[in-house]
């Protein structure tokens, strides 16, 4: 992680959130040994980055599933239903919210809004948007990912 520290030189409280950002893009997650080593270097103090960290949905606190799935719970979508969507996934994956799969290629999260309120319902699994789908959709979409080879 050095070579992460290195581009904040200037060891000021103001690089706290896109230090954060550059730590987690490399290790996929923050631990509680990250946060002690940012805390000494930019000197202040640790619950100060939990509680930044914990404020922003964008920072994680546990490994993802190679398969992130991401199902919005916004407005719009809650009224159209997305707690099917949500329970489906549940029960395909045999994990609840904010849980990844014992072999690690899945991971479920709830988000707020995705901003895509007129294609509601919407799900993201990695950087692909889905919407409007069925739930046998959902079936066929994961046993898709869990026959794909990588």
């Amino acid at each position: 992680m050095d070579h992460i520290f290195e581009k904040y030189s200037l060891k000021k409280p103001e690089n706290l959130i896109p230090l954060l950002q550059d730590i987690q893009k490399e290790k996929g997650y923050l631990t509680d040994e990250i946060v002690d080593k940012v805390a000494d270097y930019l000197h202040i103090p640790t619950n100060r980055i939990y509680g930044v960290a914990t404020f922003y949905d964008q920072f994680r606190f546990r490994q993802r599933g190679q398969y992130h799935i991401q199902v919005c719970r916004g407005t719009s979508c809650y009224l159209c239903s997305s707690s099917s969507y949500l329970k489906e996934i549940e029960k395909l994956l045999k994990i609840q919210a904010g849980l990844v799969t014992r072999d690690r290629k899945f991971s479920l999260e709830i988000v707020n809004c995705m901003g895509g309120c007129g294609k509601s319902p919407v799900i993201r699994i990695n950087d692909n948007y889905y919407h409007r789908l069925s739930v046998s959709d959902l079936s066929d979409i994961i046993r898709a990912l869990r026959e794909k080879k990588q």
